[in-house]
C-alpha cells in the first residue's frame, strides 16, 4: 500500500502501487492504440487489436491477482477496473447519448424525403409491412436461440444497483397504452421508444402532408431535420471511431472482474449469433422462394455483395452495391430499389437491430439472474420491431439498438452488463451487418414483387449485371 489514508483509499481511489502500474500500461496501451498508421491499420483491424490486447490485459491482472473466486475483493482490481471504467463507462454513456436524437430525426428524415410516386403509398406501406414482419421473425429467432442456448446464464446472478430488481409485469393491454406518448418529453426521459417512434413518425407525415401546400413556410423544418440527420450521424461516427481505445478497459474489466467464465460465456454467444444469421438467412431463402421467385439465383447474384457488407461492416457503405444489385442483377425497379435499400439502411435491419437487441435482451436477463418470460418475450417482439425504424445504419450503431430494446423492455438499469458483448463487437458485427444488407435485398424483392414491377427476364438471366461489373461500375 502506498497510502493509506482516506484521500488516497476512498475518494482518489489510488492506494496500491499496482493500481499505479496497471494504470500506466492502460495508458501506454492506448497511446500505442491511438499512434497506428491509418493506411495500414484499418479501423476494424484496430478493434480486432484492441480486443486481443485487452483479453490479454485482462488475464495479466487475473494472473496478478492470483486467479480469485471474487476478485473485487483485492483492492488494486477494484481500484483499478473503477478507473477502467472511466473510459470504457464513459464511451458506453456517449452511445447511449444518441440514443433519443438519432431514432427521432432517423424517422422523420425518412419520411419528409420519401419521392413523389403513382404507387408511393402501396410501396410505403408493403414496405413497412414487410420489414417489420421480418424484423419480428428475426427477434423471435434471436429469442428462441438464446433461451435453448442459455446464453448469459451464469452459475451466480450478478449483483449491481438495480440489477435484481424484480421487473413489473403488466397486462397486455397497460402495455400496449404505454406506447402511446402522451407527453413526447416524458416519452424522452422515460426512454419510450417506441412512443418516440409514434411520434416521430406522425411528426414526419404532418411535415410531408403540408409540403405539398405550404413548402415554402415548412421548408425550413425540412433544412433542419436534414442538417440535423447529418449532424448527428457524424456525431455517432465521432464517437464510434474512439471505439477501439474503448474495448481495451472494457475487455480487460470483464475478464478481471469476471475472470475465464466472462470469455466462455461471450464466446457462446458469438456463436449463437452466427447460428441465428445462418438461420435466418434460409429463412429469408424461404421468404424468396414463396413469392414465386428462385432463391438460388438469388444468392449466387448476391455473393459479391454479402462479401463487401461482411469485410465493410456498413450497411451505408453498400448502399451503391445494394441498389446495382437489385436493379442490374435482380431485376427490381429502380423506385423500389432506392426507397427499400435506402429504407433499409436506417431502418428493419434483422441482424443489428432485430437478431443482436433480442440475443442482448436474453444474455442481460439470464445475467440478472431473471428469467425469460411470455411477457417479456411479447414485450421484446413488440419494442424492437417498432424501435428498429430509428437505427441508423453505420459500424457501431446495433449498440444503440441494444439499448433501445434495454429500456423499451425496462431494462434500461442493466445496460453495463452489455460490456462484455461491446467488447467483442468488431467479431460480430461482420454477420450482422451482412444480414442487415442482404435482408433489405430480401424485403425489396419481396416488394417489388407484390407490386408486380419486378423484371423477371433479368432476375432469371445468369448474366444479368455481369456487363456492369465487366466494366468496373459494381465491383
Amino acid at each position: 500500500m502506498i497510502m493509506n489514508n482516506v484521500f488516497f483509499k476512498e475518494f482518489l481511489k489510488i492506494s496500491d502501487v499496482k493500481t499505479i502500474i496497471f494504470l500506466v500500461v492502460l495508458g501506454v496501451i492506448l497511446f500505442a492504440l491511438n499512434k497506428l498508421p491509418k493506411k495500414k491499420f484499418s479501423f476494424s483491424a484496430k478493434v480486432m487489436i484492441a480486443t486481443v490486447v485487452g483479453l490479454i490485459l485482462g488475464l495479466v491482472i487475473q494472473f496478478t491477482a492470483g486467479f480469485p473466486s471474487n476478485p473485487m475483493e483485492l483492492t488494486f482490481v477494484a481500484e483499478t477496473t473503477l478507473w477502467y471504467s472511466l473510459l470504457g463507462g464513459g464511451f458506453i454513456s456517449f452511445i447511449r447519448m444518441l440514443v433519443i436524437p438519432l431514432v427521432m430525426v432517423s424517422i422523420i428524415h425518412v419520411i419528409i424525403n420519401m419521392k413523389e410516386d403513382a404507387k408511393l403509398g402501396a410501396l410505403v406501406k408493403r414496405t413497412l409491412v414487410i420489414t417489420l414482419v421480418m424484423v419480428a421473425i428475426s427477434v423471435v429467432l434471436g429469442i428462441f436461440l438464446g433461451k435453448t442456448f442459455n446464453v448469459g446464464h451464469v452459475e451466480q446472478a450478478v449483483a449491481a444497483e438495480g440489477v435484481n430488481k424484480i421487473r413489473e409485469v403488466k397486462n397486455i393491454v397497460d402495455t400496449l397504452k404505454a406506447l402511446i406518448p402522451a407527453n413526447p418529453v416524458e416519452a424522452m426521459v422515460n426512454l419510450n421508444i417506441v412512443g418516440l417512434v409514434i411520434f416521430s413518425a406522425m411528426l414526419g407525415v404532418a411535415a410531408k402532408r403540408m409540403s405539398k401546400k405550404y413548402m415554402e413556410i415548412v421548408s425550413p423544418f425540412f433544412a433542419l431535420i436534414n442538417a440535423m440527420q447529418k449532424i448527428i450521424v457524424s456525431m455517432a461516427m465521432s464517437i464510434i471511431k474512439w471505439m477501439p481505445l474503448a474495448v481495451v478497459p472494457l475487455l480487460a474489466n470483464t475478464i478481471a472482474q469476471k475472470g475465464i467464465s466472462a470469455i466462455v460465456e461471450v464466446s457462446k454467444f458469438i456463436l449463437v449469433l452466427y447460428l441465428a444469421v445462418a438461420v435466418m438467412f434460409v429463412i429469408q431463402m424461404i421468404a424468396v422462394a414463396m413469392f414465386g421467385l428462385n432463391p438460388i439465383t438469388y444468392v449466387k447474384k448476391c455473393i459479391s455483395l454479402l462479401i463487401l457488407a461482411f469485410t465493410s461492416r456498413s450497411s451505408v457503405g453498400c448502399l451503391p452495391v445494394t441498389i446495382s444489385t437489385l436493379t442490374n442483377k435482380l431485376g427490381v425497379s429502380e423506385s423500389t430499389a432506392s426507397f427499400v435499400g435506402s429504407f433499409g439502411t436506417t431502418a428493419g435491419m434483422q441482424g443489428c437491430a432485430g437478431i443482436f437487441p433480442a440475443l442482448t435482451i436474453v444474455f442481460v436477463t439470464n445475467m440478472s439472474g431473471h428469467s425469460v418470460d411470455l411477457t417479456l418475450i411479447v414485450m421484446s417482439i413488440i419494442v424492437v420491431s417498432i424501435g428498429s425504424l430509428g437505427i441508423a445504419g453505420i459500424p457501431g450503431t446495433a449498440t444503440m439498438a441494444a439499448s433501445v430494446g434495454l429500456s423499451g423492455t425496462g431494462l434500461a438499469g442493466l445496460f453495463p452488463l452489455v460490456n462484455p458483448i461491446l467488447a467483442i463487437d468488431p467479431i460480430i458485427d461482420m454477420p450482422r451487418t451482412m444480414l442487415n444488407v442482404i435482408g433489405s435485398v430480401t424485403n425489396a424483392i419481396m416488394v417489388d414483387k407484390s407490386l408486380g414491377q419486378i423484371n423477371l427476364s433479368v432476375y432469371n438471366d445468369p448474366e444479368a449485371g455481369n456487363e456492369t461489373a465487366a466494366n468496373g461500375e459494381f465491383e
